[in-house]
């Protein structure tokens, strides 16, 4: 399960920034994609696992998704697709090669506990 190896990178990189500004992190907000290739649901479970024994066990993983944005060349503007089978633009059913968002996996903010 390589969501276990994902979510201890954000526990070090959260923990780093932690020390750097002598804060304690309550939850990391992270935007996830829906062609990042990682389980949500697996992410997530994973993060708890990864807190234990370290400064940010109890803090929450805040997941904010982010869908499939794709631009038509015909539309000329971005589309948000129905399903990532297929990549056509949901209005005129033209193929829509070129994604805007959707591979997202990025730590956003860090909330910080008082």
């Amino acid at each position: 399960m390589h969501e276990l190896s994902i979510a201890m990178s954000i526990v070090d990189m959260a923990q780093e920034e932690a020390e750097r500004r002598k804060v304690h992190i309550g939850a990391v907000h992270l935007e996830l994609g829906a062609l990042s290739g990682v389980v949500k649901e697996a992410l997530l479970f994973s993060y708890k696992v990864a807190c234990d024994g370290t400064p940010l066990e109890g803090s929450r993983l805040v997941v904010k998704d982010v869908p499939i944005e794709v631009y038509c060349p015909v539309c000329k503007v971005p589309r948000i697709l129905a399903s990532m089978q297929w990549f056509c633009c949901p209005d005129c059913g033209t193929q829509t090669p070129e994604v805007i968002h959707g591979k997202e996996l990025v730590i956003t903010a860090l909330e910080l506990k008082q």
